[in-house]
């Protein structure tokens, strides 16, 4: 008798456990949901880890944006900001505080547009999942085991269920106006103080910084949520059946959901930009005179400012901070910024070493002590004596 208890006792112990390791690693799963059912691979039948993590009642209409402020040069645009594609497109190398790049983005190709890479760690995860289920299904048909069969089946083909609810198309927004805009200045200053200055036309900073990302999906939230409904059921029932198979396919299953989850894991810790094909944009660094790192939010905001020739961003964007000093800073910058604003006069040959930066690529700026002047403004009493 004591020996029946130990044996049922294991028994409810290992169907707790796979049933657990079926449901486990949501947050793995749901960290790369969005781009992964952008792909047709989310169509195949597969051993998916915590698939109730794709199983909402509700989908999102746009990619999440991150933070930052993206304020038009030229245009006086201010997002509060950072939209989905922009900021993959900008932290494959992050910046460091107080640090100003300068970009340029050009699309060749008009008609290419952004998608989820067909060859990347999602696909391969996708396959494992595969391979996972064809070979549950050999065993189980081997090893007569009607149950392990149906629980292959119900649980492979949930995936595909999720993905057909869940497909759906990116679109960036077009410009529909064919008159010609002058090309602008798109400024991110990012929380820690950092500015990343892109150069780009109308068309891209359209479709990158002034409307968000929209998710459109192939069916509408009605069919969607049969499906959901649909997929539930498939869940559950796949779970019970899974208690009902034997120790040997139990024991399998319980591997490959072991493996999975580790394989989610992995994929969900790496960059994001790994998972999408951005290559339909061409983005070149532009190098300007002292480098990208700065010791202070004074030197990065006049850095910046030099690379846009222009102080209206500044103003309209509300990055100084509001104070009589830091009023009268930025209007001397935009002053000495007027003064230099010819092109010939910023790389005149022979002054200041600017033809030598020019032979190494780096583009001249305007020589001007921004830090000593805060200083004069913040201190008027003790000006010149200030170090």
């Amino acid at each position: 008798m004591t020996l029946d208890w130990l044996t049922n006792g294991f028994g409810h112990l290992q169907l707790d456990i796979v049933g657990f390791l079926a449901i486990l690693g949501e947050a793995s799963v749901r960290a790369n949901a969005q781009v992964s059912s952008l792909s047709y691979l989310a169509l195949l039948p597969r051993l998916l880890p915590a698939p109730q993590a794709l199983i909402r009642t509700t989908r999102p209409e746009n990619l999440k944006p991150d933070t930052g402020k993206v304020i038009g040069a030229r245009s006086g645009g201010i997002r509060d900001y950072v939209n989905h594609i922009a900021h993959l497109l900008h932290s494959r190398e992050p910046l460091d505080a107080y640090s100003v790049r300068c970009e340029r983005i050009t699309k060749p190709n008009r008609e290419a547009t952004v998608s989820a890479k067909t060859f990347g760690p999602l696909a391969g995860v996708e396959l494992l999942g595969t391979a996972m289920s064809v070979a549950l299904l050999v065993l189980s048909i081997t090893r007569n085991d009607g149950f392990a069969l149906l629980t292959t089946i119900l649980l492979s083909l949930l995936s595909t269920l999720v993905g057909v609810g869940s497909r759906w198309k990116l679109t960036l927004m077009q410009r529909r106006a064919n008159r010609r805009v002058p090309k602008d200045n798109i400024i991110i200053k990012y929380p820690h103080g950092a500015f990343l200055i892109v150069k780009c036309d109308e068309n891209i900073a359209r479709e990158l910084y002034w409307h968000p990302e929209e998710c459109n999906y192939v069916f509408g939230d009605t069919v969607y949520r049969l499906i959901s409904l649909v997929g539930t059921l498939m869940l559950m029932f796949g779970v019970i059946c899974l208690g009902n198979s034997t120790l040997y396919l139990q024991i399998g299953f319980a591997a490959s959901y072991m493996i999975l989850n580790v394989a989610y894991w992995i994929v969900a810790a790496l960059p994001a930009q790994w998972h999408w094909d951005l290559s339909c944009y061409e983005v070149e660094r532009e190098d300007y005179q002292g480098g990208e790192k700065h010791d202070s939010f004074t030197l990065a905001l006049w850095k910046a400012i030099a690379i846009t020739q222009s102080v209206d961003w500044v103003k309209n964007g509300q990055i100084a901070p509001v104070s009589e000093a830091w009023k009268l800073w930025v209007e001397k910058a935009g002053e000495v910024v007027e003064f230099e604003e010819e092109k010939e006069e910023l790389a005149g040959l022979g002054r200041d070493g600017t033809d030598s930066l020019e032979k190494r690529g780096v583009r001249p700026l305007p020589q001007w002590d921004a830090e000593q002047a805060l200083t004069d403004y913040l201190n008027p009493s003790a000006r010149g004596l200030n170090v």
